[in-house]
């Protein structure tokens, strides 16, 4: 079996203090079906978590919701003591019910306590990073954070927290939320197909905060889909390397965070994304945010 290597592709990125590799690990698919409960093969997760620790990742996301608590226990059984090079980005904001839904849970006190439920099951005294999780599984709603977010800033200056971020926000509730504090990164879904974020992600770049966006191939129409193909095919790759691909030269604050459950996958991710498009790759691809879906 070779031992070779991938070189991480898109170099690194600071939050605040924190100095992360844009190529990054996302940790819910390592819970069961509906990211509930334990992975299947418990020992397989792990690898996964220690594989990316040895490819040189050093930005791990992770939730307390996810299982609830599985990834997070998970990641330290995996990697505690953790090394000084890795930082873990949480979210709080939601919590599961018994049907597996991700009931809204903001108030003051419940994010108080999925603060506390973060820092036991992770095994820290503070967290590198935490996002208030905005919104539903719909996508972003127009609502007011100040409260929510308030709670947070407090948590922060107690130094339970180092850094905030918001995720699944809109631009308006970002910038609400740098009314109140420094945040250091958004996490909202945004890719090839799926751009409605274009400006906040310029606007963001200039301000020096990082965007990580979920579900790289999440959205895609048939046509869609049908351009990535042809376009993945013709350069050889895969279509997923292509999308990674894509949002790594996209913009330089783009933090990608893609999830698997398999060593060999994660390999093939972190292979596959420093693909190096041409200007008439990114073009045709370009074209897919403006695709009838």
């Amino acid at each position: 079996m070779s031992t070779t290597r991938p070189t991480l592709p898109g170099g690194t990125w600071t939050l605040g203090d924190l100095t992360v590799t844009r190529f990054g690990y996302g940790a819910m698919q390592l819970a069961g079906p509906g990211v509930m409960g334990p992975p299947a093969d418990r020992e397989g997760a792990l690898a996964v978590l220690r594989e990316a620790v040895d490819l040189g990742i050093t930005h791990l996301d992770t939730s307390d919701a996810y299982g609830p608590r599985v990834t997070n226990e998970l990641i330290r059984e995996a990697l505690h003591p953790y090394s000084p090079t890795v930082h873990i980005a949480t979210k709080v904001g939601a919590f599961r019910d018994a049907a597996g839904g991700w009931p809204p849970a903001r108030e003051p006190d419940d994010l108080r306590r999925q603060i506390e439920a973060n820092l036991q099951t992770l095994g820290v005294d503070t967290l590198d990073l935490v996002h208030l999780r905005l919104g539903n599984g719909l996508g972003p709603v127009q609502e007011p954070i100040a409260d929510a977010f308030a709670a947070l800033v407090d948590l922060q200056q107690q130094g339970v927290i180092r850094h905030l971020g918001v995720s699944n926000a809109t631009a308006d509730q970002v910038a609400q939320a740098q009314a109140i504090a420094p945040i250091v990164s958004v996490q909202n879904l945004y890719n090839l197909a799926v751009r409605q974020d274009d400006e906040l992600v310029d606007r963001l770049a200039a301000e020096g905060v990082a965007y990580v966006p979920f579900f790289p191939l999440g959205g895609f129409s048939p046509l869609q889909s049908d351009t990535l193909a042809k376009v993945a095919a013709r350069l050889g790759a895969a279509p997923m390397s292509v999308a990674l691909a894509w949002l790594l030269q996209r913009s330089p604050n783009i933090l990608l965070i893609p999830g698997t459950s398999s060593v060999a996958h994660l390999r093939e991710n972190a292979a596959g994304a420093g693909l190096q498009l041409s200007t008439k790759d990114v073009a045709e691809l370009d074209t897919i945010g403006a695709a009838p879906r």
